[in-house]
């Protein structure tokens, strides 16, 4: 294959390819009705123009009789009259007009059989119309049914176009919202390990003053719970006071006072 064949090849390939893309039956279907409606008028028109040519075919027969009929009455006139001659002159005008009437009846006979001809072509034009015109809507609207349909069958898959922006539109939006979260996350965690200062906090120093204050704060609540034990110990020890007072105190004071005297009297038994 040649290369300028191979070319005229693609082009009509593409050129097809492109008409077939741009091409909307319901346009192609109106548009040959269109062409139908126009050819019934054309016949319609040369129905009419046949049946305007039948009828002053028959007028001029009309006229034509007429003057038969007037050179018949003129021939018996001029024979009642004696004049032979004008009688012979009527009679001879009317065989001519005689003739023309024949011709003219053909011709009327020939146009009655074309008009019937092209009414009779004309009513099944139009049934033929009025049937392409019902199959036109019944097809328009299947198509249109169908290509709603299929619309609305590509936005719900996301094959559309507009969809498919949307789509991506959305998705972009749900990156960014989850980036913006663990890049909040992550600064919280930094704030809250000490990394990274807190501009908010003001007034509570470096995070060594910070542990340093918590310290203090621990030591306050160790000192303050001491000296809650040491004041119940306190209130305690005077209760234990006023019971002994109350007791003989004799056997406590005799026990240290026994051992120092057997002490000396093993004393002084010794050499």
């Amino acid at each position: 294959m040649s290369l300028m064949k191979r070319m005229s090849l693609i082009f009509r390939s593409k050129a097809n390819k492109a008409l077939d893309r741009a091409e909307d039956p319901r346009e192609t279907l109106d548009y040959s009705y269109q062409r139908q409606v126009e050819l019934l008028s054309k016949v319609r028109r040369g129905v009419a123009d046949v049946a305007t040519s039948r009828k002053r075919v028959e007028l001029q027969v009309a006229q034509l009789e007429q003057q038969e009929n007037k050179l018949t009455e003129q021939a018996k006139k001029a024979l009642s009259m004696g004049r032979e001659d004008l009688a012979r002159e009527a009679l001879t005008r009317k065989s001519g007009l005689a003739g023309q009437v024949s011709e003219l009846r053909q011709q009327q006979a020939q146009l009655q059989g074309e008009e019937e001809k092209l009414t009779v072509a004309s009513q099944r034009l139009q049934a033929k119309v009025e049937a392409f015109r019902t199959r036109k809507e019944t097809i328009k609207a299947t198509y249109t049914a169908a290509e709603a349909q299929t619309r609305i069958n590509e936005a719900f898959s996301g094959i559309s176009e507009e969809m498919g922006d949307v789509g991506l539109a959305i998705q972009r939006a749900e990156d960014k919202t989850a980036q913006m979260q663990a890049r909040a996350g992550a600064i919280d965690e930094l704030i809250a390990s000490g990394a990274l200062d807190d501009a908010t906090a003001i007034g509570q120093g470096d995070d060594i003053a910070r542990e340093l204050e918590a310290l203090s704060s621990g030591s306050d609540v160790e000192a303050e719970l001491a000296a809650l034990k040491a004041g119940g110990s306190g209130s305690s020890a005077p209760q234990a006071l006023e019971a002994g007072d109350s007791t003989p105190a004799a056997q406590p004071t005799a026990q240290p006072v026994a051992e120092p005297v057997a002490e000396e009297t093993k004393q002084e038994g010794q050499p």
